[in-house]
């Protein structure tokens, strides 16, 4: 269990000397104590339900198919002039197998933690598939090529190992519901009592895997009580924010009628930048949809308003994508990387790599690397004052590398040790400014651009968006270009920008 675990019970007086810095407590930067010790509680990653679906899917697959070859090799030997049969025939029946699972739910999470009561459809899968292998078989004339032993023995042995991981994963999975691996995290934004009803509700329902870690509400009065349904606010919506950046937080809940409208509007312009999913509450309401316009948390419904980008599988994906294609690019690049570190070594005294702090995935503070373009004793680490053209600051070296983006070679290891991606928005330092002005003060929803790890390399960047920033207009069209990216990426997009990466840095004109 966890050692701050929101489903205690506070007391009013509890919160409130929490929310307010009693001297027995500290408030840590814009969150008061209690809020604080309950995001630090949830910085641990968790494994979402449709992870461990797909964990699934691929496991029986690879288990069915491994242990009819094992059958096959003790029974049969290598068959002589059926090297490709019996493999074709192993790879059709295990992915028939899961085809027909996953059409009768049996990957389902419920399908999951009740394992022996959804075990009948599971074997009734299983023996489906043999059905059909069997009738292909007979109508082919080929069912006498195989051993009936072999085909019987793989019957049996895969119902006993279809029961073996099923009940193996059950275990598990209630395992990890108690300590905290598998789950949903939430936050209730909104209190009062269509907060209480909707806890109500969901708690309710069975084997609910989504852990309450609070309330946020930016009302103060009697409508928004400290304590609700047995869960304390932790603070008002700017400090949800923050709360969201600290903690590994799944999903924001809005618990406020549809005729609030002034107000839901106002909540979801300040929490849309935030990479979690956000709900609207359709529990109270009585005017009803139809029921794919839902989405549920067991039978309790919400409205789809916000999606977190990149996700799940979508995220290992991108994941395997950075590590193959970083690697391949040092690889390549290696020689010049080498020949540049030399270079700037040779040439001004100092570093080979300068490390500055960058804004990365929810506004977390990154390390990025880059080849040293400037003297050390004129270095600006906060980005404050942007190169300009003929900037005495930077070396004769410095102004070649800038000019090519070979001082941006480095941050092939970022990607490779996951702080960056190797496409993505563009990780700007953590004070870069238009003249007077920060970036987010210059462009409304500005942090939107967090919600996925920068990139080496960017949709902005492909279409002319590179170089100096010495204009409002030009941080938006780069926000513009990077909330773009956010919205429509697939891996064939991220392909698209690697490969016309080097074309577009044949356009120099705004690099200094």
């Amino acid at each position: 269990m966890n050692e701050i675990d929101p489903r205690l019970r506070y007391t009013p007086e509890t919160v409130r000397a929490y929310q307010t810095g009693d001297e027995l407590v500290i408030k840590e930067g814009q969150l008061n104590s209690l809020a604080a010790r309950i995001a630090d509680e949830y910085r641990r990653d968790t494994i979402s339900p449709s992870m461990v679906s797909g964990l699934l899917r691929v496991g029986e697959f690879l288990a069915l198919a491994a242990i009819s070859v094992l059958i096959m090799l003790v029974y049969v030997g290598v068959p002589q002039g059926m090297l490709l049969d019996y493999p074709a025939a192993i790879i059709t029946g295990s992915a028939l197998y899961v085809i027909f699972a996953e059409v009768a739910d049996a990957y389902q999470i419920r399908a999951i933690r009740n394992s022996v009561a959804f075990f009948p459809r599971v074997a009734a899968m299983w023996t489906a598939a043999f059905a059909v292998m069997a009738l292909t078989a007979f109508f082919m004339k080929t069912s006498e090529d195989f051993s009936r032993v072999w085909f019987g023995s793989w019957f049996l042995a895969g119902l006993v190992l279809l029961f073996a991981v099923r009940l193996t994963l059950n275990w598990l999975v209630r395992k990890w519901a108690r300590n905290g691996t598998m789950e949903r995290r939430a936050v209730i934004v909104g209190g009062g009592k269509a907060a209480e009803k909707l806890i109500r509700a969901m708690e309710a329902q069975p084997d609910n895997d989504v852990r309450i870690c609070g309330i946020f509400d930016d009302r103060d009065d009697e409508r928004s009580p400290l304590i609700v349904a047995g869960y304390p606010k932790l603070g008002n919506i700017e400090e949800l924010v923050e709360f969201t950046r600290r903690a590994r937080i799944s999903m924001l809940i809005v618990s406020l009628p549809l005729d609030a409208e002034n107000r839901v509007l106002h909540m979801l312009k300040k929490l849309w930048v935030l990479p979690v999913d956000i709900r609207l509450s359709a529990h109270s309401h009585k005017l009803r949809f139809r029921p794919r316009t839902y989405s549920f948390i067991g039978k309790v419904p919400m409205f789809d308003i916000f999606d977190r980008p990149i996700r799940d599988w979508d995220r290992v994906a991108k994941r395997g994508f950075d590590i193959v294609f970083s690697l391949l690019g040092i690889i390549v690049l290696s020689p010049i990387m080498l020949a540049t570190a030399i270079a700037v070594r040779l040439t001004s005294k100092g570093p080979v790599i300068f490390v500055q702090k960058r804004h990365g995935f929810n506004n977390e503070i990154i390390n990025v690397y880059k080849f040293r373009s400037m003297y050390v004793d004129q270095q600006d680490a906060t980005a404050r004052n942007a190169v300009t053209r003929n900037d005495p600051r930077v070396t004769p070296v410095g102004r070649f590398i800038r000019k090519t983006s070979i001082d941006e070679l480095p941050q092939f290891f970022n990607a490779l040790k996951g702080d960056l991606s190797l496409v993505g928005p563009r990780p700007h330092a953590v004070h870069a400014q238009t003249r007077d002005k920060l970036y987010g003060e210059v462009v409304d929803g500005y942090f939107a651009r967090h919600r996925v790890k920068p990139g080496v390399t960017g949709w902005a960047q492909i279409n002319g968006w590179r170089g100096e920033v010495d204009t409002d207009e030009k941080i938006k069209k780069r926000t513009e270009y990077d909330l773009y990216y956010i919205e429509n990426w697939s891996l064939l997009l991220d392909l698209k920008i690697l490969f016309l990466t080097p074309i577009s840095l044949l356009n120099t004109e705004n690099a200094y």
